[in-house]
């Protein structure tokens, strides 16, 4: 009998890393994170992963893990299986990574009719077809955009889920939350996806 496994996403905890809640705002100039020290992010996005992802479960990581390597064997206390997807500060020897409990290392990770994972959002020309939609992270707090023509505000692309910590509540996603983000955004743009190209019906929202 085969076991069912669930399956997780996050992108960028950037443990360790005091720049993220000491010096980098929000638009309104609120800080990006909510926290009050490094230990407290550190150890706020450690206990959420573990409360939901069991030893058994598999958790892709879209990179970004820590800035610096001396924050890396905190990726030791955390459960699951841990696959990395690597993003551009992920820059340490391969294993540095695999000997605090990361299997495996890809650049993307793709899941056909699903999603395609990677850190740095793709190129549209990318995201089209099996793939419907890029799952990733880098840009934090904030969305890729999408202007339907010069006459409209360019608001969301629904062919990109960001799944920084910013936009999770600092958690692990389930496959089943991800899905769920991509038809509510697909519901909220009037977005129908096209099986032949990366745009759908281009209806736009209304």
């Amino acid at each position: 009998m085969t076991r069912f496994v669930n399956r997780f996403v996050i992108s960028d905890t950037h443990f360790g890393h005091t720049n993220s809640w000491e010096k980098f705002t929000l638009p309104d100039g609120s800080p990006l994170r909510p926290f009050a020290s490094t230990e407290e992010m550190d150890e706020t996005m450690i206990e959420r992963w573990n409360a939901k992802v069991k030893p058994q479960d598999t958790v892709y990581h879209l990179g970004d893990v820590v800035i610096n390597q001396k924050s890396l064997h905190l990726v030791s206390r955390l459960n699951g299986r841990k696959i990395l997807v690597r993003g551009n500060h992920d820059i340490f020897k391969d294993k540095q990574y695999t000997d605090v409990g990361f299997e495996q290392i890809h650049g993307v990770r793709v899941f056909v009719d699903k999603f395609v994972m990677s850190h740095i959002p793709l190129h549209p020309d990318c995201v089209s077809g099996r793939f419907r939609v890029n799952v990733h992270g880098h840009l934090h707090a904030n969305r890729v955009l999408h202007q339907y023509d010069l006459s409209c505000p360019a608001i969301p692309d629904p062919r990109y889920l960001c799944v920084c910590v910013e936009q999770t509540d600092f958690t692990p996603l389930h496959f089943d939350e991800v899905e769920q983000r991509i038809q509510a955004q697909w519901a909220e743009t009037g977005y129908i996806p096209s099986p032949t190209d990366g745009w759908g019906n281009g209806s736009g929202p209304g």
